[in-house]
């Protein structure tokens, strides 16, 4: 997933010096360390000509600063670090759904027949609903809501489709019908430049340990 959206913060000249200072000694202890520790081996830079001159080129990696959002009101405060929490809770299951999903379709393209592959998806599903039903149980509503938008980011489709692919319509809109007694759809798909654009910044943060 390609990140659409970073929060750009400025950084006064004083400590973006102090900044790029550290991060020249760190790369430099490194580089110091490693001498160190293998003296019998060269280590060769890349280098590129710069105005008559041939210079070693060292690629650092990006470095981010986070900056906590202003708020309105408490209760913008409140919805904000709410969603962090959702999404901390619901994105490492989204993720795993993804690895059955993937694991489940490759294995099926190894069953010859409809019969085999039917009795393995039934398998499947029992497996999951012993497995996840206890999780989805400590979910708060929003949490739920949350994982039928990233299990769509996760695997480019909705719940909804997913199942229809994996277990029929029929169960499909079983799904759907039980979901939508709670206010939810697994149909909702979701909209990284659009209405979930903060939670696509979300997911950034916490991926970078920020948050």
């Amino acid at each position: 997933m390609i990140m659409r959206k970073i929060i750009c913060t400025f950084v006064p000249m004083k400590w973006s010096r102090i900044i790029s200072i550290w991060v020249l000694l760190a790369v430099c202890a490194g580089t110091s360390v490693r001498a160190q520790g293998y003296k019998r081996k060269q280590v060769v830079l890349p280098v590129e000509a710069y105005k008559g001159d041939t210079i070693p080129v060292v690629h650092l990696k990006d470095v981010y600063i986070y900056q906590r959002p202003k708020f309105k009101s408490r209760r913008q405060e409140r919805y904000y670090w709410r969603t962090v929490r959702d999404v901390k809770k619901t994105l490492p299951i989204a993720r795993e759904v993804r690895g059955i999903i993937i694991e489940t379709y490759e294995y099926l393209l190894t069953i010859p027949d409809e019969k085999g592959r039917e009795e393995h998806l039934a398998a499947v599903e029992k497996g999951m609903l012993a497995q996840y039903t206890p999780r989805m149980k400590k979910l708060t509503f929003s949490q739920g809501k949350m994982l039928i938008k990233l299990v769509d980011r996760e695997c480019d489709q909705t719940g909804y489709e997913l199942i229809r692919t994996f277990m029929g319509s029929l169960k499909a809109g079983f799904y759907q019908t039980f979901a939508s007694l709670f206010g939810a759809s697994l149909k909702r798909g979701y909209d990284p430049d659009g209405e979930d654009a903060e939670i696509e910044e979300i997911i950034y943060w916490v991926e970078q340990g920020v948050l």
